[in-house]
Order: C-alpha cells, then structure tokens, then sequence
C-alpha cells in the first residue's frame, strides 16, 4: 500500500535519509516498516511511501522533524506512475537561435547556434559576448533556449 507524508517543503530528501536509519534501527520480525520511499521533485512537501502495515509507517514518524502528517487515505498506484517514468524531452534548436549554455567551461555565457548535429545530439555555437567569436561543440543537454 502507498502512503503519503506531508512534511516541509524543501526538507523532502532529509527526512527520507531519517525516516530510512528510523526504519532500520525498528525492524520487526525481520521486516521493515517501510518498503520503499519516493521523492520527487514534482510533489513538493510530500514524500510516498510504500509499506505493508499502514499503522507501523504511521508510529514511524513521531519524533521526525519536518514530518507534519500522514495522508489518511492509501494512494492508487496510477496517481504516482507517471513520476515513476521518466520521459527523455526532446530539444528543438534551430540555425540562428540563441542559447545559454548550463554547464562546462562556459557555463552563463551566450551563444547563437550555427550547426545543428541531430545524430550526434551536438550543437555548433559561436559565443556572443567575446571579442572574437569562437565556434564551440556543445552537448544538447548543457544548453537552454533563452526566447527572443
């Protein structure tokens, strides 16, 4: 069965790494209470939790700070599927556009797109704010779009 506990917003992943040594150090039978626990950045302030004994997952929280409550009905796995899946998102850039580069060397810096290589998920850009403009390789994902 899936639960979920409401707890702060942005402590989401610290109170997993505690609730996860909790259920440890209280195993039962040889059985923890918790089976599994999902974080996701998509569910701010909530973490879910897999258990097979709702009562046990619902002590383990007392004493853990930034854990406000527990979600009184039990989650259907189909609400929480899609974040489970991840779905690679395809970059669309063109000659002529403009880009920001995210990471590497010239992270910050902006660029126009003169080469597009699909194939090799690589773009060719020349760097805007340089004395010389200078073509660059970089990688698909280390850019973002900036709209014009």
């Amino acid at each position: 069965m899936l639960l979920a506990y409401r707890v702060t917003a942005g402590q989401e992943s610290i109170v997993a790494d505690m609730l996860y040594e909790k259920a440890k150090k209280t195993t039962k039978e040889g059985r923890n209470p918790i089976d599994a626990l999902l974080v996701s950045a998509r569910l701010k302030g909530y973490l879910i939790v897999e258990t097979h004994n709702a009562t046990e997952a619902k002590q383990l929280i007392t004493n853990v700070p930034h854990v406000k409550s527990v979600l009184s009905n039990e989650i259907p796995f189909e609400e929480i599927k899609g974040m489970l899946e991840s779905k690679p998102q395809k970059i669309v850039l063109n000659k002529g556009d403009i880009i920001e580069v995210t990471s590497g060397p010239f992270k910050g810096e902006r660029a126009k797109v003169s080469h597009v290589n699909e194939d090799k998920e690589e773009i060719t850009v020349e760097l805007i704010e340089v004395a010389v403009p200078i073509p660059v390789t970089i990688k698909l994902n280390a850019v973002k779009i900036i709209p014009q």
